[in-house]
């Protein structure tokens, strides 16, 4: 492949964007955009699910990192890439490294999650642990680049990369001509600002949504200041966006073009990511699931059609079972309660009997003696049900109020 010129800075033109989509021919997916029947009746209007969970490396992070390096001198490539991510970044460069011939070194955090690391590391990758976010993991990859000399892919904040980025939005418009709202899960901003790019070099008027979790939204206070600002805090589920401050050239772009950016809870974050295993048979990460939760949070504040993508897929098993569990509390079919009882034979059994009067099933029962507050003669019983919704879950507790005991919500 002949050395194309980096881009050194400022926001990616028309031509820069046309020429990484055709880069990007042959090495990225063109990723399925399916219609989801649930959520369109949710917001009573067509909702579309553009699949990036299904690219190759398992989220849109590939076309950044293929067209940021293939831009390089064959000279700059030789001195070896380096990057840092919580996994889904690591992944898209670690695949592009090989697929260019270049070495690669990531720096991942410490904790990241399992899956992501293995799968970087087989992409060719050398793995170093440093920090515990992305924000501290990329101080590291910066003093390793100024050490060896490597040639750092920024995972947001570079102009090739936003280009690169850019080819999805270019796909929507081409899959969903009559598309009206983008909803994007964001972190740095390198997809929205790609997004933002495409519809406004197209001149489509559809209005793109960065959507942000609650505990991580550095966007929210970038804007109102006008420039990028740190965010004081960062908790949440959605490890992929959990990104300390906006890029400089990401908010460029998003604050020179027209924008919304909304936030979405933990709990919207995890019942999203039940509805898509459940209804749309898909799997996505926390992040990827992000423009979903804004559709449940809100199902009127967008107009339709909807095109919510989703962005990755990489999740760890063991963060899948914790976030299944508490989507399905959240979505009220999973109740936890505890309950005090006289400590006499029968009690337990009157207990149980009443939970399957209410037509709950029993998963998991415990008891519970060593509370201060218990009498001598009480015990407390932990219980989880399943239960079947919002309204079962209600009945479920007023069953057993009306049966006589004290309840109370674990």
């Amino acid at each position: 492949m002949a050395a194309v010129s980096p881009l050194v800075s400022g926001v990616p033109d028309v031509a820069s964007c046309e020429a990484a989509r055709a880069m990007l021919a042959g090495v990225t997916r063109v990723t399925p955009v399916v219609a989801n029947r649930a959520l369109s009746q949710i917001i009573g209007g067509e909702v579309w699910l553009k699949c990036e969970n299904l690219q190759r490396g398992g989220s849109f992070k590939l076309r950044g990192a293929y067209v940021r390096m293939a831009r390089m001198t064959a000279a700059e490539r030789a001195r070896g890439i380096v990057a840092a991510s919580a996994g889904n970044h690591a992944q898209g460069v670690a695949l592009a490294a090989a697929l260019l011939g270049a070495r690669a070194t990531v720096f991942m955090p410490v904790g990241a999650a399992l899956p992501k690391v293995t799968a970087t590391r087989e992409y060719g990758a050398d793995i170093r642990h440093s920090g515990s976010t992305v924000d501290e993991a990329l101080v590291a990859a910066r003093a390793f680049a100024a050490a060896t000399g490597a040639v750092l892919v920024h995972p947001f904040d570079h102009g090739d990369v936003v280009a690169g980025q850019a080819s999805l939005g270019a796909e929507i418009l081409e899959q969903v001509p009559g598309v009206r709202t983008i909803l994007v899960a964001t972190g740095g901003g390198g997809l929205l600002a790609g997004i933002t790019l495409a519809i406004a070099q197209a001149g489509a008027r559809v209005e793109v949504v960065g959507v942000q979790a609650a505990g991580a939204s550095a966007w929210v206070d970038s804007l109102a200041a006008n420039r990028p600002v740190a965010a004081t805090s960062m908790t949440t589920m959605a490890d992929g966006i959990a990104v300390a401050m906006p890029g400089a050239v990401p908010f460029e772009v998003v604050a020179t073009h027209p924008h919304r950016i909304v936030t979405v809870a933990e709990e919207d974050l995890s019942q999203a990511l039940v509805l898509m295993l459940e209804r749309a048979k898909l799997v996505v990460e926390p992040a990827g699931a992000a423009s979903v939760a804004a559709l449940l949070a809100d199902p009127r504040a967008f107009e339709a059609p909807v095109v919510a993508v989703l962005t990755g897929g990489n999740i760890d098993p063991l963060v899948l079972h914790r976030v299944l569990r508490h989507g399905l509390a959240a979505a009220g079919r999973y109740l936890s309660v505890q309950v005090r009882i006289p400590d006499r034979p029968g009690g337990l059994s009157a207990l149980l009997a009443a939970v399957a009067a209410a037509d709950a099933n029993l998963v998991e029962v415990e008891h519970r003696r060593t509370d201060a507050t218990l009498h001598v003669d009480e015990v407390d019983v932990a219980l989880q049900v399943e239960t079947r919704g919002a309204q079962h879950r209600a009945d479920v507790l007023a069953h057993l109020a009306a049966a006589g005991y004290r309840v109370q919500r674990a």
